[in-house]
């Protein structure tokens, strides 16, 4: 069954001619009633009309006509979160972002440091640790383009926000991956302006896939989403060209 149409604005790329992988995992997973597993099958198109279709058991579907883009089925996030640093030290972790010097997507609308502020969301995680444990963590201030109603921000940009940091989480000298799948869960919806912080942490992995886990803390200091990412790294003729 056909629960919507929708479209990938440009601005919410990730490689320059398809959509940023979290953004797209939280807009078909805003259909669902709860936490979503999301795995990208295709690059998804910017600009095309794109349908999401209802299967059976919860599961949804991101088409572009025949080809699924994109496919969900009910989950349960089970990963434990570390603590999370003080904003003013994700704040400093961020110096140490990595993508300032090596970033196969430059422009991307999560990590992206050509993007300017209002336009991309500009999560830069650098390393760090917490209690002798090491993660990645960034600080967030999400603007007003990014919320629905009463100032809280979208279920989509929650989810982009749980990308991009699991990848420099794995990442091995600016290895160039993409988002494979991401289960992700949302406990509470952060609001305009919130001093947020974002962290990451390497799960393990061998070969071409590792995995990731992510999350989001209010200004309270309570995690208000969290997810697990595979990453898998391309081959050199699979990198996308500008």
């Amino acid at each position: 069954m056909k629960l919507a149409t929708v479209q990938i604005d440009p601005r919410f790329r990730g490689p320059p001619r398809s959509g940023n992988g979290g953004y797209v995992v939280g807009l078909l997973a805003r259909y669902a009633p709860g936490p979503m597993d999301v795995r990208l099958r295709q690059p998804p198109p910017l600009g095309a009309p794109l349908d999401v279709l209802a299967r059976e058991g919860g599961a949804l579907e991101l088409c572009a006509g025949e080809v699924v883009l994109a496919s969900a089925v009910p989950t349960t996030v089970d990963v434990l979160v570390p603590e999370a640093p003080s904003f003013e030290i994700a704040t400093e972790a961020s110096t140490r972002y990595a993508g300032f010097g090596t970033n196969p997507f430059p422009e991307c609308f999560v990590c992206g440091p050509q993007r300017p502020p209002g336009d991309g969301l500009r999560i830069f995680a650098g390393a760090t640790s917490v209690g002798g444990s090491p993660l990645y963590a960034a600080p967030w201030r999400p603007d007003a383009t990014l919320a629905g109603t009463r100032r809280s921000i979208r279920p989509e940009f929650m989810a982009a926000a749980l990308d991009c940091p699991g990848y420099f989480a794995v990442a091995v000298d600016g290895e160039p991956m993409l988002l494979g799948s991401l289960a992700f869960e949302i406990e509470r919806a952060v609001e305009v302006e919130e001093r947020c912080v974002v962290i990451a942490w390497s799960l393990g992995g061998a070969g071409r896939k590792w995995r990731a886990g992510t999350a989001v803390f209010g200004a309270d200091g309570a995690c208000a989403a969290r997810g697990v990412a595979t990453w898998i790294a391309l081959r050199p003729e699979q990198v996308p060209r500008p």
